[in-house]
């Protein structure tokens, strides 16, 4: 079933629990995780990234495949558009059902930022849509979630005062398109913000966290934990052995079953690791 955000963040904010946050690149990949979803009995999100559309050349083919497929799923499933950065496409999100909304205004100045993000979230909630969204950049080529870029739980707590978002991404040690899990974490940062923001924390860059990480900053005090590349580098192994076992195989879809397979035990497992069972 299709829901808001802030319905399923809010309860494993509360139970101490992590929601997996995973990224929609194409309809294998929807699948796959709402699958994942259905096996374990747990609430995902599936999100769709402003580069992604931008690959695609449009939002709607992809975004209305993956909402049908979260209408029809057996567990909640929030549909959320990750990282944008133009406010059209936020609007066009909201024509075609989104549930939850990343605004990034971090390469914005820190008064731009805010101003533009406190709109977002006025037009979001008419209506109905949840918004994420992150201070702004530090320094650094990978800005705010460069790996040694860390968020002042004072200057958290004060942005989302100002802007009134559901959730806020944290700077606490992990960095984005990371393919090995070597990141470590400042769990007493994590902690500190966790006690001082009044909205649900958000972990970026996790796929370059280990389990055990993952699992400890869930505990420190993360709720949505959002990992992509690592779902990513299944998918493609999968695909890859299939195709080096056969170098005359040209069904696709003899190679993107098992991707899909692959990626499903994966996003499955790691639903299971963000609860805490």
């Amino acid at each position: 079933m299709l829901v808001p955000l802030t319905e399923v963040l809010a309860p494993a904010r509360e139970q101490g629990r992590g929601l997996g946050a995973f990224n929609v690149i194409h309809l294998e990949h929807a699948e796959a995780l709402v699958g994942a979803a259905e096996d374990v009995g747990l609430p995902v999100v599936l999100q769709i990234s402003e580069n992604t559309v931008a690959w695609h050349g449009s939002l709607a083919p992809l975004a209305l495949a993956t909402r049908a497929l979260a209408e029809r799923a057996a567990v909640p499933v929030v549909l959320h558009l990750d990282h944008a950065v133009s406010v059209d496409l936020v609007r066009e999100s909201l024509d075609l059902g989104f549930t939850s909304v990343m605004f990034d205004g971090s390469k914005l100045d820190d008064t731009t930022n805010r101003s533009t993000t406190r709109d977002v979230v006025e037009l979001c909630h008419a209506h109905g849509v949840d918004v994420e969204a992150e201070l702004g950049e530090i320094g650094g080529k990978d800005g705010v979630h460069a790996p040694g870029v860390r968020t002042d739980p004072v200057d958290a707590q004060r942005f989302a005062l100002d802007t009134g978002v559901d959730a806020l991404a944290v700077a606490v040690g992990s960095s984005h398109a990371m393919t090995e899990r070597t990141a470590s974490l400042d769990l007493e940062l994590v902690a500190a913000i966790r006690s001082t923001v009044p909205v649900p924390l958000v972990l970026h860059g996790s796929s370059g966290v280990a389990d055990d990480g993952l699992a400890a900053a869930v505990r420190a005090g993360m709720t949505k934990v959002n990992i992509a590349t690592h779902l990513s580098s299944v998918f493609t192994a999968a695909a890859r052995e299939r195709l080096d076992a056969d170098a005359g195989l040209v069904d696709s879809r003899k190679y993107l079953g098992p991707a899909r397979s692959a990626m499903r035990a994966e996003a499955a497992r790691l639903l299971d690791l963000l609860a805490l069972r």
